[in-house]
C-alpha cells in the first residue's frame, strides 16, 4: 500500500484541481416514492399486519443517478445526452448543488452558475429591472455589481427598451433571455446548463454559444445537457450518454454524439 505525508495528501489535492474544475465520484441519487394510499379499512389492516412482518410497502426507492464518476476539466465543456427520464437533469442539479447526493462525492472549485430553472426568481408583477436585480442577487451578484451591469444584461437580453416594463407583458421568450444574460453576466467558473438553450430562437442560441466559447477561452467550464447531437457535436469536448440513471457511453464529443444517434433511431 503506498502511504502519503499530509503535506503530500495536500499537494496532490491541489494538482487534481489544477487541472479539473470538478470531481464527481461515485454519485448516487434516490427518491422516495409513495404508494397509493389505502382507501378501505381492509387495505389499512392488510398494511398493518404487513408491519409486523417488516414489510414496507408505502413507498419504494427510486435511483435517479447509480454510480456516476466523471471529471469536469477546467476550460472545456462536457456535453450529457440521454432521453427523457435517463437522470440527466438530476445529475446536474448534483453538480449545481441545488439538491443533495445518497451517496457520493462532489469536489467543485469556484463559483458555479446554475442555468437550471430560468427566471426562477422572477416576480411577473414587478418590472424587468427590478426582476434582474432579484435574479441577480440570487445568481450571487453583489448591488453595485448588478448596477453596474444592468444596462449590458438589457442589452444581450435584447431589452433594452423594456426595462421599466412589468414582467408580465413580456413573452417567455424574452423572459428566457433576460435569465440567460443575468446568468451570463455573474462571470462563474462552472456553468451548468440544463436543456436551456432548446427554448431559444437560433439567433439568441447562436449569441450565448459564441459568449460561452468567451467563457471557455478564459478558463471557464461547463456542463451542458442538451438532446441536440448537432449541438453537443459543435460545441463540447467531450460528452457522455444516460440510460435509467447509469453512464452507459462516454468519450469525445463526435463520437459520443454518433454512438447517441444510432442508440435512438428508430430500427
Amino acid at each position: 500500500m503506498v502511504s502519503f505525508s499530509s503535506e503530500e495528501l495536500k499537494e496532490n489535492l491541489g494538482t487534481r484541481f489544477e487541472m479539473n474544475a470538478a470531481i464527481v465520484e461515485d454519485l448516487w441519487k434516490a427518491y422516495r416514492i409513495p404508494h397509493k394510499k389505502k382507501e378501505s379499512i381492509l387495505e389499512n389492516i392488510a398494511s398493518f399486519l404487513d408491519m409486523f412482518e417488516s414489510r414496507r410497502l408505502d413507498y419504494e426507492d427510486f435511483w435517479a443517478v447509480k454510480g456516476v464518476s466523471l471529471r469536469i476539466r477546467k476550460g472545456e465543456s462536457l456535453g450529457i445526452m440521454g432521453v427523457n427520464g435517463s437522470g440527466k437533469s438530476t445529475l446536474l442539479k448534483l453538480i449545481a448543488g441545488t439538491i443533495r447526493p445518497t451517496r457520493g462525492k462532489i469536489d467543485v472549485r469556484g463559483k458555479i452558475a446554475p442555468i437550471l430553472e430560468l427566471g426562477l426568481g422572477f416576480h411577473p408583477e414587478l418590472t424587468v429591472r427590478d426582476n434582474v436585480k432579484i435574479y441577480a442577487s440570487i445568481m450571487g451578484l453583489k448591488n453595485r455589481e448588478i448596477k453596474n451591469r444592468m444596462e449590458s444584461i438589457l442589452k444581450f437580453a435584447e431589452l433594452e427598451r423594456f426595462g421599466d416594463a412589468k414582467l408580465k407583458n413580456l413573452s417567455s421568450g424574452m423572459q428566457m433571455r433576460l435569465g440567460f444574460a443575468v446568468a451570463i453576466e455573474s462571470n462563474p467558473d462552472l456553468f451548468v446548463i440544463d436543456e436551456a438553450l432548446a427554448v431559444g430562437d437560433i439567433g439568441f442560441q447562436t449569441k450565448c454559444l459564441d459568449k460561452f466559447r468567451d467563457f471557455q477561452r478564459n478558463g471557464c467550464s461547463i456542463v451542458l445537457v442538451s438532446q441536440s447531437p448537432a449541438m453537443i457535436s459543435d460545441f463540447c469536448h467531450s460528452a457522455l450518454i444516460m440510460s435509467r440513471g447509469e453512464v452507459v457511453a462516454s468519450g469525445d464529443a463526435r463520437s459520443i454524439s454518433t454512438k447517441y444517434i444510432t442508440l435512438t433511431s428508430p430500427a
